[in-house]
């Protein structure tokens, strides 16, 4: 753990990995306080995370990504490199997030939730460009969001449902294709994770 920074009150399980490295010039891997790092977690290095991280067990943090505050990758996460992601985020268990990825304040990931970034995998030379999901999205089980898609400021999308072309702020985002609909009642307002 010689290029890793801990903060302060961290619990990190013995056989999680802080620091690996991606074989390029190593930069430092930053924690903040009170981290919970569970079993069979890889960190890369050059990855700074917030205070309050928690993982569950065998999440994998690629290197060139920024984590804020308060942020939940449940177990089996995968974020793959040069990801950003906010602060009080919740990705829950089997999570994908690919490189290139933008993930903004208050978001909620379901169970098997799957972000791409290739649109054409191994067929056409291209840039990788993952997702982009503005502060307060939801998005539900098994739902699967293409590449260079933006969803927008508090939108919703169902579970279940392949979301290809940005989805307009405060939307519900359903089906297959998605198709948008005006956000239900019940959905309105910021998502409160804790």
């Amino acid at each position: 753990m010689e290029y890793v920074t801990l903060g302060i009150d961290c619990t990190v399980d013995e056989n999680a990995t802080l620091g690996r490295s991606n074989g390029s010039d190593t930069e430092q891997t930053k924690i903040g306080n009170d981290a919970t790092i569970r079993s069979g977690t890889v960190i890369y290095d050059d990855v700074e995370i917030g205070d309050s991280f928690s993982t569950g067990h065998n999440v994998l943090v690629r290197e060139d990504t920024t984590i804020g505050d308060d942020v939940l990758l449940g177990t089996n996460t995968v974020v793959d490199g040069a990801c950003t992601i906010g602060s009080s985020v919740s990705c829950q268990t089997n999570v994908y997030v690919p490189q290139q990825t933008t993930i903004g304040d208050s978001v909620f990931l379901g169970p098997s939730a799957v972000l791409t970034n290739d649109e054409y995998p191994v067929r056409v030379e291209q840039d990788l460009v993952g997702p982009t999901l503005e502060d307060d999205v939801s998005v539900g089980a098994n739902a699967t969001i293409l590449p260079g898609v933006t969803v927008g400021r508090g939108s919703f999308v169902a579970a279940g449902s392949i979301v290809t072309e940005d989805v307009p702020p405060e939307t519900l985002a359903v089906g297959t294709p998605a198709r948008h609909e005006p956000l239900p009642d019940p959905l309105q307002g910021g998502n409160t994770i804790a």
